[in-house]
C-alpha cells in the first residue's frame, strides 16, 4: 500500500481539494504534514486553525494514525502508527509484484526504439534510444500493458543504390562482411558518390533497380540486412535489452503502403498540390508537412505517416511512444498533427515524443572521436568494461542516461558513473548486494528471516518502510510520465536509507522480534531495488 496516496484520498475527501502532501520536515512533526487548511482559509473566509480543525475532525484516518495534530498557524501533521507501517511493508514481501498494482485499465503501447541504420555500427545516440526505450518496455510491461516495440531500422532508400554499386564496382562477397566492414564500405561508397558523377549516376539507377525488386540488387541488399541484423543483435545482447529480429519494423516494411496512404491524403482532401509536392498544412506551423516531393519521391515524413497508420490500424495501439533525439520533436509533433488530421491518429490514441539531449565528453563537447565523429557503441562499451566487469559497467552507463532529465545533455564520465559512492548506478547495486550478504550471515548462522514485520521502534526503520511501500506508487508515475529519472531517485533514496539504517539499527546483534522485523524489513528492501534495477535494465548482484 502506498500511504501517501491512500493518506491522500482521504483528506481530499475531507477537505474537497488535493492535501498536497509532503514529508514531515523534522521526525517530531511526524510522518506527513498538509497546509491544505491555510490554502481553504482564504477562500472560507474562516481561520486556517479552525479549518485545520474542521478537517481533522472529519477525515477518517484512526485505522492508519496515530490522533492528528494541529501545529502552527493551521499546518496538520500526521504520524502513521508502528502497526500500519509494519504491515505495508509485510504486505510488500507478501506481494510478488512488491507493490505494483496492475493497471486498472492495460493498454496495447507501441514504443519506436533504437533504429539503427543498416550498413552502419551503432553509435552514441542509439545508445541512449535503446536503453531509453528498453526501460519504457520494461516498466509499462511490469504494470501490465502489453508492449509492442518496433525497431524502426533504416533499411531502403537512396543510401543502398550507393552501397550496392559499391560492392559490385569491389566485386565484394556482402554475405561475407561484419557490419564494421559494412561500415567502412558505406564510407567509401559514399566519398565515391561524391567524387564521381558517372558513379552517382549508376547508383541512382540502382535504386530503381532495387525498389522494382531487381534480383541481384535484391539479393545484395538481404546479404546486408542479414550482416545488420546480426552486428545489432550482438549489441542487444551485450546491452542486456530486450529487442530481437520479430520486433524489427524498418522503412522497407513501409515501402508498398507510402502509395496507399498517398491516395488516401489525396483523395480525403487532408493533403493537397502546393508547388509541385503533396502536402498536409496543419494549424500552428510555419511550413507544410511534404508527403510526396516535387519529383515523386517520398520522404520520412511518409513513412512516418504509413507507420502511424499500421500501429493503429493492424496493431490496435492505444498508445504510441517514440524515442528520439530531442532536436526531432518539431518534426514527430507535425506528424502526428498530420496523422490525426488524416483520420490515422484518433484522439482516443496517445502519441508521445521522447526526446533526449546529447551525450557530452569530459569535457563539455558532443562525445566524439578525435576524428570527429560518433563514438561507436561497441567502443564505449569496451572503455567502461576496461574499467569493472560487464554488469558494473551496464549499470554505470544505463543509470547515468536514465538518471537525469531525458531531455537534458549528460557528460559520459566513467570514473564518475563506476563508483559505488553517490548517485551512481553502482552505488544501487553495491546496496542491493550488501543487503544480500547480511542475509547470508543470517543463514549461516541459522538465523531463522521471517515473513512479516512486527517492530519498528526506530525513526531510521520507519523512513525506511515508508519508502519500500512506496515503490508501486512511483512505478505508476514514471509509467504516466515517461519520465524514468523518478524511478532512478526514488531507488538512491531507498539505497540512502539503507545504508542509514544500517548505522542506526543492529540486525544480525538485535534480538527477538526486533531482529526478525529487521531481517523482514532488509529482505523488502532487496526486493524493491531488484525489482527496480531491473526495470532500468540493471543487474542486481547479490555479491559485489
Amino acid at each position: 500500500m502506498s500511504y501517501v496516496s491512500e493518506l491522500s484520498q482521504r483528506f481530499e475527501a475531507a477537505a474537497g481539494v488535493d492535501p498536497e502532501l509532503r514529508p514531515a520536515t523534522k521526525p517530531q512533526f511526524g510522518h506527513f504534514q498538509t497546509s491544505v487548511a491555510l490554502r481553504l482559509a482564504k477562500s472560507e473566509g474562516k481561520p486556517p486553525r479552525e479549518v485545520a480543525q474542521r478537517i481533522i475532525d472529519s477525515v477518517d484516518v484512526a485505522d492508519l494514525c496515530e490522533p492528528l495534530e494541529l501545529a502552527g498557524p493551521g499546518f496538520i501533521n500526521i504520524r502513521l502508527t508502528e502497526k500500519a507501517i509494519a504491515d505495508g511493508v509485510t504486505s510488500v514481501l507478501a506481494d510478488p509484484r512488491h507493490g505494483v498494482e496492475p493497471a486498472a485499465e492495460p493498454q496495447r503501447v507501441v514504443i519506436d526504439y533504437s533504429s539503427p541504420n543498416v550498413a552502419k555500427t551503432m553509435h552514441v545516440g542509439h545508445l541512449r534510444s535503446t536503453i531509453i526505450g528498453d526501460a519504457f518496455n520494461r516498466i509499462l510491461t511490469a504494470l501490465g500493458h502489453t508492449v509492442i516495440p518496433q525497431n524502426h531500422i533504416g533499411d531502403w532508400g537512396t543510401q543502398f543504390g550507393m552501397l550496392v554499386e559499391q560492392i559490385l564496382t569491389e566485386d565484394i562477397d556482402a554475405g561475407a562482411l561484419t557490419l564494421e566492414q559494412a561500415d567502412e564500405l558505406y564510407k567509401r561508397a559514399a566519398a565515391h558518390y561524391r567524387s564521381d558523377e558517372e558513379f552517382a549516376v549508376l547508383a541512382r539507377k540502382r535504386v530503381v533497380a532495387l525498389q522494382a525488386g531487381d534480383e541481384q540488387t535484391i539479393t545484395i541488399w538481404q546479404q546486408l540486412m542479414a550482416v545488420s541484423k546480426t552486428g545489432f543483435n550482438e549489441a542487444y545482447e551485450r546491452l542486456g535489452v530486450k529487442l530481437v529480429d520479430a520486433d524489427l519494423a524498418g522503412e522497407s516494411t513501409y515501402n508498398d503502403d507510402l502509395p496507399v496512404v498517398v491516395g488516401e491524403l489525396e483523395a480525403s482532401g487532408a493533403a493537397v498540390i502546393d508547388d509541385g509536392a503533396l502536402c498536409i498544412f496543419n494549424e500552428g506551423f510555419n511550413a507544410p508537412l511534404i508527403i510526396r516531393k516535387s519529383d515523386g519521391g517520398y520522404g520520412y515524413a511518409t513513412t512516418d505517416l504509413a507507420a502511424i497508420r499500421r500501429r493503429v490500424g493492424p496493431l490496435d495501439a492505444d498508445r504510441i511512444i517514440y524515442v528520439t533525439d530531442v532536436r526531432q520533436a518539431g518534426h514527430f509533433a507535425q506528424v502526428f498533427a498530420a496523422a490525426r488530421k488524416a483520420g490515422y491518429l484518433p484522439e482516443s490514441v496517445q502519441a508521445e515524443h521522447v526526446g533526449y539531449g546529447m551525450v557530452l565528453g569530459p569535457d563539455g563537447r558532443p562525445f566524439k572521436t578525435r576524428d570527429g565523429v560518433a563514438v561507436t557503441l561497441t567502443s564505449l562499451l569496451d572503455a567502461a568494461e576496461e574499467h569493472v566487469a560487464r554488469p558494473i559497467a551496464l549499470a554505470a552507463i544505463k543509470y547515468a542516461d536514465l538518471s537525469n532529465g531525458l531531455n537534458k545533455d549528460y557528460v559520459f564520465d566513467l570514473d564518475r558513473m563506476v563508483a559505488t559512492t553517490g548517485d551512481t548506478g553502482p552505488y544501487l547495486q553495491y546496496a542491493h548486494a550488501r543487503i544480500c550478504q547480511v542475509l547470508r550471515k543470517a543463514e549461516a548462522e541459522e538465523i531463522q528471516v521471517g515473513d512479516k514485520v512486527l517492530e519498528l521502534p526506530e525513526a531510521a526503520e520507519q523512513t525506511l518502510a515508508l519508502l519500500i511501500t512506496r515503490f508501486g506508487e512511483v512505478v505508476g508515475e514514471v509509467a504516466d510520465t515517461l519520465q524514468p529519472h523518478r524511478l532512478c531517485s526514488y531507488l538512491y533514496e531507498l539505497a540512502g536509507a539503507v545504508a542509514r539504517f544500517y548505522d542506526a539499527c543492529p540486525v544480525i546483534k538485535s534480538e527477538g522480534l526486533v531482529r526478525e522485523s529487521r531481517l523482514a524489513l532488509i529482505t523488502a528492501a532487496k526486493d524493491v531495488l531488484a525489482e527496480g534495477l531491473d526495470m532500468l535494465g540493471i543487474e542486481a548482484p547479490d555479491r559485489m
